[in-house]
């Protein structure tokens, strides 16, 4: 693997590591996530909308 590749992956992992977590707060504080931290996460934001949360 080269090392641009390698970073990339590594860049790639942090995105997803805090759109995750940026997601969770945002649920757990009752408000709504970013639409860029749904995407990073692969779900859409309209699906997001019509999701029940306890």
């Amino acid at each position: 693997m080269k090392k641009r590749a390698r970073f990339s992956a590594i860049g790639n992992f942090l995105s997803v590591f805090d759109s995750a977590v940026s997601v969770s707060a945002a649920v757990e504080a009752g408000r709504r996530p970013k639409a860029s931290d749904l995407h990073t996460l692969g779900i859409a934001p309209t699906a997001f909308d019509n999701m029940r949360l306890r």
